[in-house]
């Protein structure tokens, strides 16, 4: 008999680090206009016990050219921290999602 598990409530109750749904909505906002501009082709969604991670891809093939991690506090009522990295180092790190993001609209890649 199949069993149907809530998987954000079942990540929350181990630990887990998750975006939540607002911040999934944001971050495939800035990823389909650069998909749209043939930048992007690709993305991949981890979700770790200290930390959530999307990376963004050029193609399936190659290591991501970004990552936007969340970094979760020990107490869930306390907010978590956003960095962007790119291959090689951070690029901005924030408490607001959105504020991290706007390194994709000053970039020119």
């Amino acid at each position: 008999m199949s069993h149907i598990i809530n998987l954000p409530t079942h990540w929350r109750k181990k630990g887990m680090v998750t975006f939540t749904r607002q911040e999934i909505g944001q971050l495939m906002s800035v990823y389909g206009e650069k998909v749209s501009k043939g930048e992007w082709r690709d993305y991949a969604l981890d979700c770790l016990p200290d930390m959530a991670v999307f990376s963004i891809f050029k193609s399936a093939q190659e290591q991501p050219i970004y990552s936007v991690a969340k970094h979760g506090a020990p107490d869930p009522r306390k907010p978590s921290k956003f960095i962007v990295y790119d291959a090689t180092r951070m690029l901005k790190q924030s408490r607001s999602l959105l504020e991290v993001l706007q390194v994709f609209k000053e970039k020119k890649k």
